[in-house]
């Protein structure tokens, strides 16, 4: 078989009679391409006696009758486009990300007058919402991603998508997924190589074909198999009948019949490594494949070899049938999905490299240790569309030339945290509910006052007025949450009540961490709420990103044994110790005494071994220190958050509906936030009545409100506008945008 070793178009099995391959390049496929006729059968003929022919190589071969005719249209007919594959639309002028029905909308709902929370529907429970078929449509916001990949499905592109955890990253590759023609796919067939054992053929056939074949081989094999033990019993029991008769040693004869026995079992073998390895199945594919890579080994990413331990004496396993193929392989024609791609090894990323580029990858044991790495097969098709995701850490540690791969053939897109509110939008976050609820098969369906009380809690989530969240895993566990609450009560609806319950037993462990110190502190009375103290400030902090919490800041003015310094303490990070330097510049320009002969002590309290981030809390930290420098009390009823420019504006910050919930919660009666940050409050309402919110604009505003003592205030008050206001006014007026949170 010297010619099969020279042209690899032809499968290992496509021999004549005499042994020798059958040259046709147009009826063979590449080592890699598609193939136009598969050829399951040996085609070789059977002797007029009815025995078994075999050719040069030993092998034996059953009757071209017994095994399906690659010339009879009948057996692998190609499927009809009409009958078996659903036409794809233009995906260009299909609706991606369709409303909900119009028939669902109140008659006369006004959007500029009326403010439904579920944006002018006119429904008693979820369950009268449709939920569309396709993913695509089922994506809520992301518009610009979705777009994206729908561009890249029918161009062949690849993405990468990064952003926050639970934007919908992994539900929009799957949506990409069923987008990909499905008339493309392939099955994936590795075979046995008599020329090298350890270098096996690679055959591709449409999707389908590849389980007749495999069921061919077998039965060639089955009936080989048949006719070897037939003759193997006339041998022995000629043997051992002539034995008898002719009254030599018996045990010689048993022992013929052995060696004849353990003979036909070898050559059994090395006809069952005749059968084909199908690696790669689509016979069943409704869609393109879409493999999940994440976190994928190399041989999980990039196939595999399994070790053989029995390598020699005719029990070996073939080395086509320990062939494993890698996720790369399986995607063959449709998505590769790899989130966290930065945690995939270098030397992976480098191979997958090789796959993109090339569209085909060899299958290789991945241990040198093991008997695998001596096997290489010939190159496996992988023309898949690769879509990696990852947070924005991920470029970070990402290969510069995979991420160069993916930009130069494909697209970048960022995933956003949060969407305009708007009536459109919550009757797509009210259908969100309705998703959840059949995508999860046991929850019941929410009622309008229920699926309310979660839309707000998407707006509050979002963090910003007129806007809601986009981290539609997280609000997807409240749906859950919620649902189990009520089959637990034995409802067949979920109602308002199991929504704010679920609220409380979904909080994250932040949340719960903060809401257990801020009982401890009551417990170790480590919590003021009332009075007045020098030095002391009742900061706000947020942890996990979501949990607020009382964080007290307390300064102390002391003179110096050297040259003055600031000593902040409480595991401050850099930019906190940024904003602690900031704020020694407003305190060097105001005061009257000379900083250079004091020590200015700063510490956070019980900030634990995480430490301090951010500058959120530079207007506390200005107040306790000019508290402790002028000897003026601070109100201890008050907390205040707020990030401080060198010139004494107050700056928005982050996560003040959180800051000022934890503020209500210990006790606090006011709360000092950046007047920027206004429009983002969204607190419950159980806390409205608790506390007072005072937005501020510069630092005189703060002291104004914080310290205590008309006269000493008054004083100090006046002589830090002069510094700071004129500064102030002309930078924020009452048309000027406000800059972004820190």
């Amino acid at each position: 078989m010297s010619e099969d070793r020279e042209s690899k178009d032809t499968p290992p099995d496509a021999a004549g009679d005499d042994g020798t391959p059958t040259e046709d390049p147009d009826e063979h496929t590449s080592q890699s391409g598609a193939a136009d006729e598969p050829e399951p059968s040996t085609g070789a003929s059977e002797e007029a006696d009815g025995q078994p022919d075999t050719d040069q190589s030993g092998l034996f071969h059953a009757g071209a009758a017994d095994t399906p005719d690659p010339n009879d249209e009948s057996v692998f007919e190609e499927p009809d486009p009409d009958d078996e594959i659903e036409e794809i639309p233009d995906l260009e002028e299909t609706d991606l990300g369709q409303e909900v029905p119009e028939h669902l909308i109140e008659e006369g709902f006004d959007p500029e007058e009326d403010d439904d929370l579920l944006g002018g529907l006119n429904i008693e429970s979820t369950s009268e919402i449709p939920i569309p078929d396709r993913l695509v449509d089922q994506v809520i916001g992301q518009d610009q991603a979705r777009d994206i990949v729908v561009k890249a499905a029918k161009q062949r592109r690849h993405v990468m998508m990064i952003g926050s955890p639970g934007t919908g990253k992994s539900m929009l590759a799957k949506a990409m997924s069923q987008l990909l023609p499905k008339e493309e796919l392939q099955d994936v067939l590795v075979y046995h190589n008599p020329d090298d054992g350890n270098e096996p053929k690679v055959r591709t056939v449409p999707a389908g074909k590849g389980s007749q074949i495999v069921d061919a081989h077998k039965e060639e094999a089955n009936k080989r198999n048949q006719m070897r033990m037939f003759l193997m019993l006339i041998v022995v029991a000629i043997i051992l009948g002539y034995t008898l008769l002719t009254a030599t040693n018996i045990l010689l004869g048993i022992i013929a019949a052995v060696v004849v026995y353990f003979l036909f079992r070898y050559t059994q073998r090395s006809s069952d490594a005749m059968i084909p390895n199908m690696i790669v199945d689509n016979a069943d594919q409704q869609t393109a494949p879409f493999e999940d890579a994440t976190g994928a080994h190399a041989g999980a990413l990039l196939g595999d070899v399994r070790h053989d331990p029995f390598q020699s004496g005719g029990m070996e396993t073939p080395s086509h049938d320990r062939v494993e193929p890698g996720a790369i392989h399986k995607a063959n024609k449709g998505v590769l999905f790899v989130d966290e791609i930065n945690t995939l090894e270098v030397r992976s990323q480098q191979k997958l490299m090789t796959a993109i580029q090339e569209g085909e990858f060899s299958i290789t044991g991945q241990s040198e240790r093991s008997s695998g790495a001596m096997v290489q097969t010939e190159p496996v098709p992988c023309d898949f569309i690769m879509v990696a995701a990852g947070n924005m850490d991920a470029m970070e540690n990402m290969h510069p030339a995979l991420r160069s791969r993916i930009k130069g053939y494909g697209y970048e897109v960022y995933m956003d945290d949060t969407i305009e509110d708007t009536p459109e939008m919550r009757r797509k976050y009210a259908r969100f509910i309705a998703q959840e609820v059949e995508n999860d098969g046991r929850l019941p369906h929410f009622s309008r006052e229920a699926a309310e009380e979660v839309i707000l809690e998407a707006k509050r989530r979002a963090g910003r007025k007129e806007q809601l969240t986009l981290k539609l895993r997280d609000l997807g566990g409240l749906v859950r949450v919620a649902g189990d609450i009520a089959r637990a009560e034995g409802r067949d609806m979920v109602v308002r009540d199991d929504v704010l319950t679920a609220k409380n037993r979904s909080r994250s462990i932040e949340q719960q961490l903060a809401d257990e110190i801020i009982e401890r502190r009551k417990d170790y009375e480590l919590r003021v709420a009332e009075g007045s103290v020098v030095g002391r400030v009742n900061g706000l902090a947020v942890m996990g990103g979501d949990s607020g919490i009382m964080l007290p800041v307390m300064a102390e003015v002391t003179p110096a044994q050297g040259p003055g310094e600031t000593i902040a303490t409480g595991q401050l990070k850099e930019i906190a110790q940024e904003a602690v330097s900031n704020v020694s510049a407003i305190i060097k320009k105001f005061s009257d005494e000379d900083l250079s002969e004091k020590d200015v002590h700063i510490q956070f309290v019980q900030t634990g071994r995480e430490g301090v981030d951010g500058d959120s809390a530079s207007i506390t930290v200005a107040t306790a220190v000019i508290s402790a420098l002028e000897d003026v009390p601070v109100r201890q009823d008050l907390a205040m958050t707020g990030s401080l420019s060198v010139r004494g504006d107050v700056l928005p910050v982050g996560g003040v509906t959180h800051k000022i919930e934890a503020a209500a919660k210990s006790g606090m009666d006011t709360v000092i936030i950046p007047e920027a940050n206004e429009q983002d409050v969204m607190i419950e309402d159980e806390y409205e009545d608790m506390i007072e919110i005072i937005p501020v604009r510069h630092i005189s505003e703060v002291l104004d409100i914080a310290l205590d003592g008309e006269t000493e205030k008054d004083g100090l008050v006046d002589r830090l506008k002069s510094i700071t206001g004129s500064a102030l006014d002309r930078q924020v007026g009452p048309g000027s945008k406000s800059p972004s949170p820190q």
